[in-house]
């Protein structure tokens, strides 16, 4: 068998989609699996579509998913340009073109837009749809010639007949047939010059030698006519991979509008490349075991194709979350430190140890900006109604807690130790002189010093963080808040 090739062939438009970077995922990892080679191809052709800047934007997202090409604009590995409109300057995509024509497999067409929008449509499959007639596929040798040489605007179309099947395979769907008088004579070079998408993909992956394509299964409607591409040419064609839909919670299309649609719009969310790598690579294929936690190494090593399903894959944002929050917990603390820091200055502006806020939160959040909402309380305790000091599994009421609180207030004012252990020491102490459970007494503190009732540490914890002077003050405050809304 030849060496297995793949290639990631995006168009510069914008951002990357996540069934796109789901498409180079797998290719990746069918190239690596197999020890092959994973090729990076841009595909330019569409000039009405191209956004600045987004080439730079694919190179950026292949990297920080860690998906490293062998071959690319930047990596000649002998088969470039790699860039179509590069390619296009060769001479390629028109000379195979020409070779068609010789072959009686395409023809020029020189109908104007008047001429084609006159063109009545036909329904196939349901589908309203406009099916080229056929009209210039009749011009004489001499006609054609005469039209190009009076540099009259011209297309070159391939002719499939009306007549007979085409049928191809897919690793996922076996052998599908369709009537050819169902396939449309689709351009192959358009009157700027410029090759289609649908041609220049089949020329260039044969003189890539590219041996799997990976692509979504909306176009499973177009292999027929790349399979015929193929047949004209007498080549091999490559090993079909269509993949399943991708669509959101409420099983539509994933859409930009969904606000997780790409890959740099999840990073921006705070998801970490690797836990959405993982998170993408489980939208449409399974392992053997139920495991869901997969490095990338291990993902090349476990990637079996021939166990993609064919049925939709649901984007499952709290599923990416948690997934998300999984990577969190495992990861080394100075480097999630490194990375939270920032989240943790923007709301902690007073002088606190930052680390071990950030060790209390580790563990508690699943993306990175969920830590605003966790460490808020710190610079300022938030407006809160005295009815949280009230706990049915504490046994705690308002009233209770004053007590507690007013009780304990002397011993906090006159504790030199200030850390964690300490704190705690003090706490149980007075909670075995009175009889009371824990809960009854750290309850009313926690609450007092954040009033907040999820926080990312218990009292202590948070006390050891605050500080003596901003402990003391905190409690003295929520003494004569409860004062005054019990009267």
């Amino acid at each position: 068998m030849s060496k297995v090739r793949t290639r990631y062939a995006p168009s510069p438009t914008g951002k990357m989609h996540v069934g796109n970077l789901r498409s180079a995922l797998y290719e990746f990892l069918i190239a690596k699996h197999a020890g092959g080679d994973f090729m990076l191809r841009i595909e330019d052709t569409d000039q009405e579509r191209y956004v600045e800047g987004a080439t730079e934007i694919i190179y950026r997202t292949l990297e920080k998913a860690g998906m490293f090409h062998d071959e690319g604009p930047d990596k000649d590995g002998g088969f470039g340009p790699y860039v179509q409109s590069e390619r296009m300057k060769t001479g390629i995509y028109l000379n195979y073109a020409k070779e068609l024509v010789e072959k009686g497999e395409a023809y020029y067409c020189f109908c104007d837009r008047k001429r084609l929008e006159s063109i009545k449509t036909e329904v196939v499959e349901g589908k309203e749809i406009t099916m080229y007639d056929k009209h210039c596929l009749s011009l004489g040798k001499e006609e054609v010639e005469a039209n190009l040489a009076a540099g009259k605007s011209y297309v070159i179309r391939q002719n499939i007949p009306n007549e007979g099947v085409t049928t191809f395979h897919d690793e996922l769907y076996g052998d599908i047939t369709v009537e050819n008088a169902e396939l449309d004579d689709m351009i192959l070079i358009k009157s700027d010059g410029y090759p289609t998408y649908n041609f220049a993909n089949v020329v260039d992956d044969h003189t890539m030698h590219i041996t799997h394509v990976v692509r979504g299964n909306e176009y499973l409607s177009s292999a027929p006519k790349y399979q015929r591409l193929y047949d004209a040419f007498g080549w091999e064609s490559p090993v079909y991979i269509h993949l399943p839909l991708i669509t959101d919670e409420n099983h539509k299309k994933l859409s930009k509008r969904s606000g997780h649609a790409s890959f740099e719009d999840l990073l921006e969310q705070g998801f970490l490349p690797e836990a959405v790598v993982n998170y993408i690579a489980l939208l449409g294929w399974s392992p053997e075991d139920n495991r869901e936690i997969f490095t990338l190494e291990e993902l090349v090593r476990d990637f079996d194709y021939h166990r993609i399903s064919k049925s939709p894959a649901v984007f499952d944002i709290v599923k990416l979350k948690w997934m998300n929050g999984e990577y969190l917990k495992a990861m080394d603390f100075d480097q999630f430190y490194e990375m939270a820091k920032p989240y943790l200055e923007e709301i902690i502006k007073k002088e606190y140890d930052l680390k071990k806020i950030a060790n209390m939160v580790k563990t508690r959040i699943e993306v990175l900006p969920d830590i605003a909402d966790h460490v808020d309380f710190f610079e300022a305790v938030p407006e809160y109604d005295s009815s949280m000091y009230a706990h049915k599994k504490m046994k705690t009421t308002p009233e209770s807690s004053l007590e507690v609180l007013k009780e304990l207030l002397p011993r906090l004012e006159e504790q030199g130790d200030y850390s964690n252990d300490a704190l705690y020491a003090l706490l149980c102490e007075y909670v075995k002189e009175k009889g009371y459970k824990n809960g009854y007494v750290m309850w009313p503190i926690r609450t007092a010093v954040s009033g907040k009732q999820m926080t990312p540490g218990g009292a202590t914890e948070l006390m050891e963080v605050l500080g003596k002077e901003e402990s003391v003050a905190r409690i003295q405050a929520a003494i004569e808040k409860l004062e005054s809304e019990l009267v």
